[in-house]
């Protein structure tokens, strides 16, 4: 017997033939919060690597790129970082703001595609944890040149993604990156300070810096 795709993957096929990267995860958590589907990256704890490095803010400002219900959000946050955290799904920037009703992050609807303005050049610190990585390489261009342009002078980037040169291939969500496409991130003016594999060498661990 043939094991049915998970849910997850079944929206974002969906929505890719219909011209639409990113819409499939408000789909998804809709679906979850109908007890309908599963999250697969939901684990309500931080990202282990995250909380392994992360730095004292200091009242600097960081952004959170596919915030999900909060976790690494709140993780920066404890640290003394001045966060926004953001998602493209309605549903799961407002379970992040029902989880965590005293928090003094700043969680907003936004689509990396399509970001606010006023971030370029914005946050001290950027955190990309396996979010682009559900993209097909025809969006990640865009997507990697928004990433970069949200890092301050001076600042800190934090990119993570599943190792293309390490990974059997599967049917995507995720599409792991190739090393050549999380170095891209060292663009417009950023540059790459450190690129190591962790997890047994599944994942990229990279940081950068303008």
């Amino acid at each position: 017997m043939t094991t049915p795709d998970p849910a997850d993957r079944v929206l974002a096929r969906a929505s890719l033939a219909e011209g639409n990267p990113t819409g499939w995860f408000e789909q998804l958590y809709t679906a979850a919060a109908r007890g309908e589907a599963k999250v697969p990256w939901t684990r309500n704890v931080p990202n282990a690597d995250l909380a392994a490095w992360v730095r004292p803010g200091e009242g600097r400002r960081a952004l959170v790129v596919g915030s999900a219900l909060g976790d690494d959000a709140e993780l920066l946050s404890s640290a003394g970082w001045a966060v926004t955290a953001f998602d493209v799904a309605p549903t799961a920037v407002e379970a992040a703001r029902t989880r965590f009703p005293e928090s003094t992050v700043d969680y907003v609807v936004a689509d990396l595609l399509k970001p606010p303005g006023e971030w370029h050049h914005a946050f001290d610190l950027v955190v990309e944890i396996i979010n682009i990585q559900a993209m097909p390489r025809d969006f990640r261009a865009a997507a990697i040149a928004s990433l970069a342009g949200f890092l301050a002078p001076g600042g800190t980037a934090v990119v993570s993604e599943v190792a293309e040169e390490n990974v059997a291939p599967e049917p995507g969500p995720p599409w792991p990156f190739s090393r050549a496409e999380i170095e891209s991130v060292a663009q417009d003016g950023v540059r790459l300070v450190s690129l190591e594999t962790i997890r047994d060498g599944s994942r990229y661990w990279a940081t950068f810096t303008r």
